[in-house]
């Protein structure tokens, strides 16, 4: 084969950039000669991630759940990939900004949308078996999804509905100790609070402050706060944070209660979560009213915010 012009070019410039390191490109070059072919299953790792489903019980369905949560946490991973772009850039514009967004928002959407696959895809009998062998674990002690709603917004947003103004002015410290998911897993009869969320504590409250912490200035929020102060076309963002509101605090938490509906409520007991937690009160958007962006929706909107979307998912599946 003859080394054209377009190969010594490249060399020319692989040989200046291992020299610039204090490296011999000749080394380098033998590497690629001896390596393997690199083949998908390995780039992947196929077999590795096919061998991570380990159900305790011996009912077919339980793999299904494994599966779908394993799933969930890689498109968190995935939405967590672009919260750090849009916190981590050096020099923030609204049109990588809305572009970022607009990828988090489709993974939003992959989610929303597969979530029939635990609405509808396993068998009521065996879930209801199964399930009693995962205590105290639960998807509330999803970490990643609290890490996306710390970089969406100003902590004070996340607080507990019941103390959201009280503490709007408040240290991090403070806020974080209301923080909404805590009263969501709580005990249904004591109030206290369940082994779920006590574990959750444990190993990830002071991974999450300090994020919060880290973010004050570098949530969506503040950074879109900062960008239209400087006069700068907000619209496509906008566009896209509204999405992510939807996404976050209605859209997802709504296809867990479509779930819990399908699954959990039973006349007139309903039967309690894995973790224990309060499903009833704890996932309707319009009862923890969690809004990351209230001053882009009007105050009709903010009010009747959730209340259709519950109330349509009842009447589906109590008729």
């Amino acid at each position: 084969m003859e080394i054209t012009t377009e190969i010594k070019d490249r060399l020319s410039l692989l040989q200046e950039k291992y020299a610039a390191m204090g490296q011999d490109i000749t080394a380098y070059l033998d590497g690629l000669l001896y390596a393997d072919y690199l083949t998908y299953w390995d780039y992947i790792h196929l077999d590795t991630l096919l061998s991570l489903q380990h159900p305790k019980t011996s009912y077919p369905d339980e793999e299904i759940f494994i599966m779908y949560h394993q799933i969930t946490e890689l498109y968190f991973k995935l939405s967590l990939h672009e919260c750090k772009q849009i916190s981590e850039h050096p020099s923030l514009t609204p049109t990588f900004f809305a572009a970022r967004l607009k990828r988090i928002n489709a993974y939003f959407t992959a989610l929303v949308s597969s979530f029939d696959i635990m609405v509808d895809g396993m068998e009521k009998e065996q879930f209801l078996k199964f399930r009693m062998s995962l205590l105290p674990a639960s998807g509330f002690q999803s970490a990643q999804y609290r890490m996306i709603e710390i970089y969406s917004t100003h902590l004070a947003q996340l607080v507990s509905l019941s103390k959201r103004e009280e503490l709007k002015q408040a240290s991090p410290v403070e806020q974080f100790e209301s923080i909404y998911w805590k009263y969501g897993a709580s005990e249904l009869a004591t109030g206290k609070q369940t082994l779920t969320l006590q574990q959750f504590i444990a190993k990830y409250a002071g991974q999450l402050l300090q994020l919060a912490q880290n973010n004050i200035d570098k949530n969506f929020s503040a950074l879109y706060q900062t960008l239209k102060q400087q006069g700068e076309d907000m619209s496509a963002v906008e566009t896209e944070l509204r999405k992510l509101d939807l996404f976050v605090n209605v859209e997802w938490p709504l296809s867990h209660y479509k779930s819990a509906v399908r699954y959990l409520e039973r006349d007139p007991v309903d039967i309690a979560a894995t973790g224990g937690t309060n499903w009833q009160k704890y996932l309707p958007p319009r009862f923890q009213k969690r809004i990351f962006y209230p001053y882009l929706w009007t105050a009709e909107q903010v009010e009747e915010w959730g209340k259709s979307w519950v109330m349509n998912v009842l009447k589906a599946y109590r008729t």
